[in-house]
């Protein structure tokens, strides 16, 4: 078992990867995804070319400032021939290339390895979670939010000895944004058009793209979809060829997303390898999702804060203008702590900002204030967690829940449940996170967040919350739907020993200790058997079920989809991954970022931000 060092430095470069071939001297400085299958470094490819960044073509447009809103390039003559359409596209990814430069977006992927079960076909067996920041300056780079002390083996190869392991790298899954980064020219490339497809509202023009013979490991082999206005590459689907020896590289299918005008911009990756049809011996077989956001995060305040302020003498003479008393100052200091909290995990690229799907939270949250007559000297507040762990926690009086958690809720009591525990520790004073009202704490790098900040109870904190939670859910409007949540947790029970680090909080307290689940475990002993062939019994929902996310500004909303129907136990795939199908439109358009089209029984309403959250409801 190896020790894997999650900080992106000149070692991790030099490590075999299951993910990313990463010796300089083997590969391109873009390189793709791989799996490696021995401890041995392999042996250099003469014809690879060199690592060392080349000079920069000519580029349509400058790079802009960090904080400054990039600008749409030049359109010039339309292209009239495939080969001129072919040099403009080439000439677009150049561009984005450049642009990005100035760019360091949050990277997620998480990836669940498979098993064959023979009613549900393949599920996972265990998972892996990476989170990191990537720096597109000159080459693709990154720093990872998580450190983690133990190897990433988790199993051998099938037949292989004990030095033939599997090693996921982050790195790797971070390439797949650019076909190739470097050298993506017709010196490198052959193109060849195929046909007009939309995706979306987008009509594309769709080109394979083949490697030039010797013209190094690790080139683009796959096909590219080119929308037919700006010609800007949207989509790429394949894998990188040829092969370095003692590694794979694996199978992506890369999205991009016009969230800015001229530009369309890395959003989601979708990977797959294995195959488990009778007689197939897979060397590995997982699916991973990666997702990129935080492109337009703002380190520094507005440069133009101070202009044109003035400042009036006002004399404040009401009574409530003396000094706070010993209780009203202990609740200022919470908030300020809460204040700090929120606004750093904002600029780290972790908290989306307030958006109505805050609104819907909310609303869950005042249903159980209003039947259980709670009344707390400040409101509370609810935000999102952008990551994919499930995962609660509050601090002060704002209630913190995670996208992944939200994604895989199959109705509203579900999420009712989930909110109404952290409610329930503001309800009992369990206040946590005061000391982050001392500002000094809050100076630290983006990539030691989850070092410098933790929300996590004691023991007999997180039962007390437990009954409180139950007591609060039997007063509220969900009392007669408890059901559903007890069935949720029962179905997050029978997968909690394969979901590991999905069910690894990383600022609150784990929802499941090892295999079983602890939270709230009163509701699964009233809930229904879980009965998988049971067609319109949803216990769970596919990961990207009904959040969508803006990789550019970090907001997020409910997904709108259309029900599809269930048609086997297959069709639920509960917690798992599943492939990103967005709807593409244009920026300005309506539902440009709709990127969620993954989930086959995820199809909630729209809500009503007055009553309830969206409630998902299996077509049969």
């Amino acid at each position: 078992m190896r020790t894997l060092n999650w900080m992106v430095t000149a070692t991790l470069l030099l490590s075999l990867s299951a993910v990313a071939q990463n010796a300089a001297d083997n590969q391109p400085t873009s390189q793709p995804a791989t799996v490696s299958t021995s401890t041995q470094a392999p042996t250099p490819d003469p014809t690879q070319t060199s690592a060392q960044p080349q000079a920069a073509p000519a580029q349509p447009t400058a790079a802009p400032a960090a904080d400054a809103q990039p600008v749409a390039p030049q359109a010039g003559p339309q292209p009239t021939t495939m080969d001129q359409v072919v040099d403009r596209f080439v000439l677009r990814e150049k561009g984005l290339v450049k642009m990005l430069q100035t760019r360091t977006p949050v990277i997620e992927t998480y990836l669940q390895n498979l098993t064959l079960d023979p009613a549900l076909g393949p599920i996972p067996q265990n998972d892996k979670y990476f989170l990191g920041r990537m720096d597109l300056s000159t080459t693709i780079d990154r720093k990872d939010y998580i450190r983690d002390d133990q190897s990433m083996e988790k199993h051998l190869l099938g037949g292989f000895s004990r030095l033939f392991k599997v090693q996921y790298q982050p790195l790797g899954f971070s390439w797949m944004i650019f076909a190739d980064r470097n050298d993506f020219d017709r010196q490198h490339y052959d193109f060849r058009y195929v046909r007009r497809e939309f995706l979306g509202d987008v009509r594309c023009l769709v080109f394979d793209v083949t490697p030039k013979p010797k013209s190094g490991q690790g080139r683009f082999l796959g096909r590219v979809w080119v929308e037919d206005q700006d010609y800007n590459i949207v989509r790429l689907n394949g894998t990188y060829a040829p092969r370095p020896r003692n590694a794979y590289f694996f199978h992506m299918d890369s999205w991009r997303l016009n969230l800015i005008p001229g530009y369309w911009v890395p959003a989601f990756i979708y990977s797959e390898e294995g195959d488990f049809s009778a007689g197939a011996k897979n060397a590995l077989a997982f699916k991973a999702q990666t997702r990129i956001w935080g492109y337009d995060l703002k380190k520094d305040g507005a440069s133009d804060e101070l202009t044109n302020i003035r400042v009036d003498s006002v004399q404040d003479d009401s009574p409530t203008a003396q000094d706070a008393s010993p209780l009203a100052a202990e609740r200022q200091w919470q908030q300020q702590a809460e204040d700090n909290v929120v606004e750093r995990l904002t600029r780290a690229g972790l908290l989306a900002p307030e958006g109505e799907l805050d609104k819907i939270l909310q609303t869950v949250v005042n249903n159980i204030e209003i039947t259980n007559n709670i009344d707390l000297p400040r409101p509370v507040r609810t935000r999102v967690l952008l990551t994919s762990p499930l995962e609660t926690f509050s601090v002060g009086n704002t209630i913190v829940i995670s996208r992944g958690l939200v994604d895989v809720l199959p109705d509203e009591s579900s999420l009712a449940m989930a909110l109404s525990h952290e409610l329930a520790h503001i309800v009992l004073g369990h206040n946590l996170g005061s000391k982050y009202a001392f500002n000094d704490r809050m100076l630290f790098s983006d990539e030691v967040t989850y070092e410098n900040l933790g929300f996590k109870h004691i023991p007999e904190e997180e039962a007390a919350a437990d009954k409180k939670a139950i007591e609060m859910l039997k007063n509220s409007p969900y009392a007669q739907k408890l059901d559903g949540a007890g069935l949720f947790l029962k179905a997050l029970n029978t997968r909690a020993g394969a979901l590991n680090a999905l069910l690894t909080a990383h600022l609150g307290n784990n929802m499941a200790d090892g295999a079983t689940v602890t939270r709230m475990t009163s509701l699964m002993s009233s809930a229904p058997q879980i009965d998988w062939n049971k067609l319109d019994q949803i216990a769970a929902l596919p990961l990207g079920g009904r959040v969508k996310l803006n990789p550019w500004d970090d907001k997020v909303d409910l997904v709108k989809s259309q029900p599809v129907a269930i048609t086997s136990a297959r069709d639920k795939m509960p917690f798992e991954v599943t492939p990103f199908f967005p709807r593409l439109t244009r920026t300005g358009t309506t539902d440009g970022t709709n990127a969620n089209g993954n989930a086959a029984n995820s199809a909630p309403s729209t809500p009503s931000a007055s009553t309830t959250a969206a409630n998902t409801k299996p077509a049969n």
